[in-house]
């Protein structure tokens, strides 16, 4: 087939999440909920780290690029899907495709790296607590942070770009509520063999890289908790660790079963959309109650700014009424 003789696609259809006319308001109303919650949830975390002096600790310095994540992250996808839902206009350029796919991914590389950084700097703090702070210092927690951030987009950019240099011209419909590399490469009338050796070497080396960091440093910290004598020791450093697992195993779980496979293997669309739909807008959302919001100290800082906000507010009242009445009573005094 003559490439090109084929008209060029400047604009995808994204399938969305149902084809049902009844479901688009509904699904509209509780995507944009939990975007909601999304977005204050984690603004919240990083209030609170932001401004008590006790969170400037190199676990919460990660936890906060972690909400940073939780905000970006669905931030690349949902506002144009609630946009389709409303609308009902599912088309998006060729280049928005290429902006939001080389976003989402990048951002989810980042958090990848990050959750390992993150279990790196637990097994730190369990298993060499004496050194802990002269080695994570806050030198070396902005270095590894923007490591993570480097790695996750320039990873993006190597995907992206294979990606769209493909030939288009099967069909312009996503079989997906975003543009992603999997579906987008299955409208490809030229071979995507090198783009998926991509996706399945680069993406699997670090993927796992980071899951065996993870794992490895999750594996030690276990073992160093059962060695604790005190009930209350291994409580405390369990609470810690459960909740990252917990986000690991979730995130972890649908990235691998998304990215590391041919986008030419059997699979359900439907499954495909649940699972990008639990770690590119649930997770997100659940992130700041499984790690942080349950934590004592973060939401002892939340109420330090809430307290102080209301007491703000309360005392502005106060002057601007104590003023309302005092105005006419320096008027009365002048005549």
């Amino acid at each position: 087939m003559d490439v090109s003789n084929q008209t060029a696609i400047t604009e995808f259809i994204l399938i969305g999440l149902s084809n049902l006319p009844e479901v688009r308001y509904p699904l509209f109303g509780a995507f944009a909920v939990i975007y909601q919650v999304t977005l204050v949830g984690n603004g919240a975390i990083l209030l609170a780290i932001g401004t008590e002096q006790k969170l400037h600790t190199p676990m919460y310095y990660f936890l906060a690029n972690l909400s940073l994540l939780d905000i970006f992250c669905p931030s690349a996808t949902v506002p144009k899907m609630l946009e389709n839902l409303l609308t009902e206009n599912q088309s998006i350029s060729f280049a928005g495709c290429a902006l939001q796919l080389y976003f989402l991914v990048a951002l989810v590389g980042t958090e990848v790296f990050l959750l390992a950084v993150m279990a790196y700097d637990r097994y730190m703090a369990i298993c060499f607590p004496l050194p802990y702070t002269l080695i994570m210092t806050k030198g070396r927690c902005i270095q590894l942070t923007v490591s993570t951030w480097a790695a996750g987009f320039l990873n993006s950019l190597l995907h992206t770009v294979f990606t769209f240099h493909l030939s288009f011209c099967k069909s312009n419909l996503v079989n997906q509520y975003y543009c992603d590399i999997p579906p987008v490469m299955a409208l490809s009338c030229s071979s995507t063999y090198v783009a998926e050796m991509l996706v399945l070497v680069v993406g699997g080396v670090l993927g796992i890289s980071a899951f065996l960091i993870t794992g490895i440093s999750y594996n030690y910290i276990i073992s160093a908790i059962l060695k604790i004598r005190s009930a209350e020791g291994k409580r405390k450093a369990f609470s810690t660790c459960a909740s990252h697992l917990l986000v690991v195993c979730l995130f972890y779980g649908t990235t691998i079963f998304t990215y590391i496979r041919p986008s030419s293997s059997h699979h359900s669309p439907a499954r495909d959309r649940l699972i990008s739909m639990l770690y590119g807008v649930v997770t997100p959302m659940l992130n700041p109650i499984i790690y942080s919001l349950r934590n004592k100290e973060v939401k002892g800082a939340l109420r330090k700014v809430l307290c102080r906000k209301i007491c703000l507010q309360q005392a502005r009242y106060y002057v601007n009424t104590t003023c309302s009445y005092q105005l006419p009573c320096v008027y009365s005094d002048s005549w």
